[in-house]
């Protein structure tokens, strides 16, 4: 019972996947599906590209960054199926944090695989090797393997656009940063291909440079994804303050579950300390106790409950009664 003599409010929850609300449980069967369709047609783009490459150093930049496109999806996959477990004595605070870890993955996976182009791709421009690219026979007449990697480059790489555009809009409502990366590499992969095209071009014209160039244009832009990615996870896993899916602001969130919290009758202040474990939320919420006041475990209790009401996000809530606000938590907002 609570102080008005009603019912507490339920705010134990579970750890594992249904830690997620019935809407966002249903989001995350739909990224399910199209990640496993993203890695099923990215198998089929690594084998085309694969076959017309040749000796083109901007189609063997554009193979490495398709090959390179499987890790995010794989490690959402992953870590999706790692969530599923509960908390234990053995990890507390359940798995969500896996999505971190697979955020770190892909990121890292990027990072190094972009240096390794850009240095690759410098060197060969550097040592001034011309690509060649020579006649194929198709169908019994000669065509030149130029318009065939053109050919590959505008169909492999139309379809990753739409499916960046459904994966961007269920990353915000799942809070799914993995996702999101994901979303906008294969928003961004049309700029890669158009580098790619470009370069083919130029050696069709007889600009051998352009080529390595175009590779090194792809190159740091899959450098640029990792680096980007990379800062973003390990910002996270350090726990840096809670921030919004795409990275761009603080989450708003923390001011919110802090302005629940100071509303109470009586709290005569708060702070919270909010830490982002993946899809969701753990928040350590420092509260003092107004004059005449008495903290009482019901009260902590009641307290919990309004912040768990807050969001779906804010999933695990520790109140921590102090006589004053500790100086290292005395954080406020702008």
């Amino acid at each position: 019972m609570n102080e008005s003599g009603e019912p507490a409010p339920e705010s134990t929850s579970t750890s594992g996947r249904d830690a997620l609300p019935e809407e966002q449980q249903k989001i995350l069967a739909r990224a399910i599906r199209l990640e496993r369709f993203s890695i099923v047609f990215l198998v089929v783009t690594v084998a085309m590209v694969a076959a017309v490459s040749g000796q083109s150093q901007a189609m063997k930049a554009a193979w490495l960054e398709d090959s390179m496109s499987l890790l995010p999806p794989i490690a959402f996959l992953v870590a999706a199926r790692r969530i599923r477990k509960g908390s234990s004595r053995e990890f507390p605070y359940g798995h969500h944090r896996s999505i971190g870890v697979a955020h770190v993955v892909s990121a890292a996976a990027l990072l190094g695989m972009g240096a390794f182009l850009v240095i690759d791709s410098v060197t060969t421009l550097v040592k001034v090797e011309r690509p060649p690219v020579g006649l194929t026979v198709l169908f019994g007449h000669g065509l030149w393997a130029g318009w065939l990697m053109i050919a590959v480059m505008v169909v492999t790489n139309i379809p990753p656009i739409f499916l960046g555009r459904m994966k961007m809009k269920l990353a915000e409502p799942l809070h799914d940063k993995v996702l999101f990366a994901d979303a906008d590499m294969n928003k961004a992969n049309w700029t890669s291909a158009l580098a790619t095209v470009i370069g083919i071009l130029g050696i069709g014209v007889g600009l051998w440079w352009a080529d390595a160039a175009a590779a090194i244009a792809v190159s740091v832009s899959i450098l640029h994804d990792g680096v980007k990615n990379l800062r973003a996870a390990i910002r996270g896993l350090t726990d840096g303050q809670a921030r919004t899916f795409d990275e761009k602001e603080p989450h708003p969130l923390t001011a919110q579950v802090e302005q629940t919290a100071r509303a109470t009758t009586w709290v005569a202040d708060a702070v919270g300390r909010v830490r982002d474990e993946g899809h969701v939320f753990h928040v350590e919420m420092f509260v003092v106790a107004a004059d005449g006041e008495e903290i009482t475990g019901q009260r902590c209790e009641d307290l919990r409950a309004a912040l768990h009401d807050v969001d779906w996000k804010i999933h695990d809530v520790v109140i921590a009664p102090v006589v004053r606000i500790p100086a290292e938590q005395a954080f406020r907002e702008p």
